[in-house]
């Protein structure tokens, strides 16, 4: 298994490292996926969290890059962030959907578990709705608050680079979804073709 990134990768702006982080891999013990979707989100604009300054919440937003960021959603599911540039500047990177690799029986009890417990009796998982969305992915990967200011280059939850056919991905951009401030800046970023990728799609230019 390669080594995962040194926190200098994460040490530039955040908009490069939404791109370049499409075709690396999430790690989480037997569990991986290729990364396909991401956003970038920076304090600079009203999306972020760390736009109205530093609080409890935001503290590893602010912190060292290379860190975890894993916040609650609407009160239910924990959405996994990179943290990105120097510290004392707070942006991120949200890890939007992921192409399973490893550990895909494990990923399927844990997404028809979460289901059941939200719709009732869960529905036949296809492999392509595993992680094919912020809080899908966590469930799948059994990614947790407890993870928050953790290291993704010793984990428990870790991100390695790009390996072979993910090299050179084709990448497109678009606008951000599932927010309503700043929603037309486009910092989404998606591995083309791709059919993991959450919905809406972006559009190819």
């Amino acid at each position: 298994m390669p080594a995962s990134f040194s926190p200098a990768f994460y040490h530039r702006p955040v908009l490069q490292v939404a791109r370049d982080l499409i075709g690396c891999t999430v790690v989480h013990g037997r569990c991986s996926g290729v990364i396909v979707e991401t956003e970038a989100y920076h304090q600079i604009e009203p999306a972020c969290h760390a736009h109205a300054g530093l609080t409890p919440r935001t503290a590893t937003l602010f912190g060292p890059p290379g860190r975890a960021y894993v916040y609650r959603s609407y009160g239910l599911h924990a959405l996994l962030n990179a943290v990105c540039e120097p510290e004392g500047v707070a942006a991120a990177v949200l890890i939007r959907a992921l192409q399973p690799l490893a550990g895909i029986p494990a990923m399927i009890s844990r997404r028809s578990i979460a289901s059941r417990g939200t719709r009732g009796a869960p529905g036949v998982l296809r492999e392509r709705d595993l992680c094919s969305g912020p809080a899908k992915l966590t469930q799948a990967l059994a990614v947790h608050l407890s993870h928050n200011d953790t290291h993704l280059a010793t984990g428990p939850v870790r991100i390695l680079p790009r390996e072979g056919p993910w090299r050179q991905p084709e990448i497109l951009a678009g606008r951000r979804i599932g927010i309503t401030k700043a929603a037309e800046l486009p910092w989404r970023f998606c591995l083309a073709g791709n059919p993991h990728v959450s919905s809406p799609r972006v559009p190819v230019a």
